[in-house]
């Protein structure tokens, strides 16, 4: 990771993007692609990307 910890996001910050993976995690599951989970939680695709490889 380049930054610290959290890279200096306020906690609750760091709870919203946590929920994000989440429900990146639940779109996974259910087989959905990069590209429509990047657009249904307006994010890049290439987070979505890392995410599921991880």
């Amino acid at each position: 990771m380049r930054y610290p910890q959290g890279g200096g996001l306020t906690a609750e910050r760091l709870r919203f993007r946590e929920g994000l993976r989440f429900q990146a995690a639940e779109q996974f599951a259910r087989g959905e692609t990069s590209s429509v989970i990047a657009r249904d939680l307006r994010i890049g695709v290439r987070s979505v990307q890392r995410w599921r490889q991880a």
